[in-house]
């Protein structure tokens, strides 16, 4: 493959080194991204979209065997689906909704059944709230280079006024507003200097960006194991995506991809008496063993350590460095330098049975890249790239708070069983089989586990954030729609009154919620969130004819500075398909008498625009959120 970095080779300028005392080489690019996990590769994928080149580095030459986070949220659905991605497809490589609608909660896979809760709302009425391959995407696309088995090793912010000189390792620099990062093929031990205006951080919980730029995190160790098995005759109807093992023999829980063979154990293991670095594959056998309660061939297909830290970045952005969200758990403290903005789990991460790491980071992404984009195509100055930590930290510290508080529940539900703090496993182990069949006992326990639920139904976290409002919901399960700005725009469900193409979206399909009949699948193919495209800003309306003349005038206000604006009417472009929707949108914001909603390219409300609001007036809020 030849590419940036080869490119580099064959026009080195004194930056960097391709091996060990040899010549030094160096890359120049738009935006270079750190790690290759679901949040690099969207983010790629989106810039794409955007017309913008990137660079994506992997350190790990194969994708790792075990999977981590388990479930795509709503709002991560809507996400894909705004930038081209066939939701479709995706829900049908997912675990079968009938397979997936419960956690349960058990000694072990084929002893007692403790009890069981609804795994993520999977109920039919939640499409009224929401209607709703990455690599593969990018395997052909110009704009986007990804590069395996190459690490980051630092970066450096260069400030923005004037020239000036900096020393960069041991060699004396004179470069502008970039960042300088310097990578290395594993393999060879070759380096080069990457020079780029933007560096996304995605390179998760053990971030080597986050170290470079002295982050701090504190750690909680767990072992994944993948293992192959066929456990649908062990659970017998027990169905469920969850399986929460509460033996001290093999402590965690077990996640169901595919009931008939793929699976992996999450285990919160005592690493003082088994130290990671004493895990083989015999213990991870054991380990298995246990948590399945009797005897059915399995095999490991790998066991890997996980670090979960519980902490938020106190910075998201430093310049033009920026780190995002990812599967895990955490909290990091820092100062960022200017161009770098951290993703996915660089920037924080959370228990996995939480759904909220991977979910974020998507968001994270999302978020992100339309203000990159916007800053790279001169439609918005610098400024918009502050709002990316004023939007996102915030839902960051609110997921934080709900996975300490989801944390301290469990460790409630475990002291009810009698194993929570007892070093003696075989002590945990009586005290758990006593309290389970103890008929005293029963009704407290079915308390602890109704505690759990909003642990496993996260609608509101996931959908009913606001950018803006510091406030915590009392309830992460509780979500109404919010017309308020920073709010995500609320689903209704639509109608093209022309044709479907005019939304440029494929319709959706919801076959797979068996309960519907034909007549609700025909009606259910397209949102409000369909109307917004992710490079340009929307004014929704119910009067075409009304705002047309208003916003025919924004050329000469915004005087070719390269930033879109749809109108889309109701009276012109869609239809509402259920009346109750079309009165809750007209509650909420007035659409019926002639107002407007204002939609920011990432489907977030950006303000609101009465019947007598002006061009000057629709101009002003998009021109303050651009900077300009």
């Amino acid at each position: 493959m030849h590419g940036i970095l080869e490119h580099a080779k064959s026009n080195g300028d004194g930056l960097g080194n391709t091996e060990p005392g040899g010549p030094a080489q160096s890359a120049e690019l738009p935006v270079l991204i750190v790690g290759g996990g679901p949040t690099g590769l969207l983010s790629a994928y989106m810039l794409s979209k955007h017309g913008i080149k990137s660079l994506l580095i992997e350190k790990y030459p194969e994708r790792l065997a075990a999977p981590k986070a388990h479930a795509l949220c709503p709002r991560s659905l809507e996400i894909c689906r705004q930038y081209g991605l066939d939701t479709n497809a995706m829900r049908k490589l997912g675990t079968p909704r009938e397979d997936a609608s419960w956690v349960n909660f058990v000694t072990d896979l084929s002893r007692d059944h403790i009890g069981l809760l609804p795994y993520e709302r999977m109920d039919a009425g939640v499409l009224e709230h929401t209607p709703e391959f990455v690599a593969k995407e990018l395997e052909h696309d110009p704009n986007v280079e990804i590069r395996k088995n190459v690490a980051f090793i630092t970066s450096r912010q260069v400030p923005e006024p004037s020239k000036k000189k900096y020393t960069w390792l041991t060699l004396m620099l004179e470069v502008d507003d970039h960042v300088i990062s310097t990578v290395e093929e594993r393999s060879t031990k070759a380096q080069w200097q990457v020079r780029s205006r933007h560096v996304l951080a995605c390179d998760g919980a053990k971030s080597q960006v986050r170290a470079d730029l002295a982050i701090e995190s504190e750690d909680e160790t767990m072992m994944t194991i993948h293992f192959k098995a066929n456990l649908r005759s062990v659970v017998g109807e027990r169905t469920g995506m969850l399986y929460w093992i509460t033996d001290p023999a093999c402590s965690g829980f077990i996640i169901a991809y595919d009931l008939d063979a793929n699976h992996v154990l999450i285990s919160n293991f005592n690493s003082k008496k088994n130290p990671v670095n004493s895990w083989s594959q015999e213990l991870a056998q054991t380990t298995i063993a246990a948590a399945i309660g009797q005897k059915v061939p399995f095999e490991v297909l790998s066991y890997r350590p996980w670090l979960l830290s519980r902490k938020v970045a106190n910075q998201y952005r430093q310049g033009n460095i920026f780190l995002y969200v990812s599967p895990g758990s955490g909290t990091v403290s820092s100062r960022l330098n200017h161009n770098v903005s951290r993703v996915g789990d660089a920037a924080h991460s959370f228990p996995p049975t939480g759904g909220l790491g991977l979910n974020s980071g998507i968001a994270d992404a999302h978020n992100i890249v339309y203000k990159v984009a916007a800053v790279h195509h001169g439609w918005a100055t610098p400024s918009i790239l502050r709002t990316y930590e004023d939007d996102r930290r915030q839902i960051a510290l609110v997921n934080s708070t709900q996975s300490v508080k989801n944390g301290k529940k469990i460790f409630s539900f475990l002291k009810a069983l009698g194993t929570a703090g007892i070093d003696d496993m075989e002590e945990a182990r009586r005290n758990l089989y006593k309290s389970v069949h103890d008929p005293a006992k029963q009704d407290m326990i079915a308390r602890e586990i109704e505690g759990q639920r909003e642990h496993f139904d996260n609608l509101g976290l996931h959908i009913g954030y606001v950018y803006g409002d510091k406030t915590t919901s009392p309830h992460a399960s509780k979500f109404s729609p919010k017309f308020t700005p920073g709010g995500r725009l609320p689903h209704a469900w639509i109608k093209p009154r022309l044709s479907a193409a005019s939304f440029n979206v494929v319709p959706l399909d919801v076959s797979y919620v068996k309960e519907f009949p034909q007549a609700v699948i025909d009606d259910r193919q397209f949102s409000m969130l369909d109307l917004v495209e992710f490079d340009s800003f929307t004014l929704i309306v119910s009067s075409h004819d009304t705002w047309a003349p208003r916003v025919g005038q924004l050329d000469k206000i915004f005087q070719s500075s390269g930033i879109n604006l749809r109108l889309r009417s109701f009276d012109n472009d869609f239809e509402f398909v259920y009346e109750e929707q079309l009165q809750m949108y007209n509650d909420g914001s007035g659409i019926l008498h002639g107002s407007g909603l204002l939609v920011r390219p990432d489907q977030h409300l950006l303000g609101f625009l009465d019947a007598k609001s002006t061009a000057e007036d629709l101009a002003s809020l998009i021109l303050a959120h651009v900077g300009k």
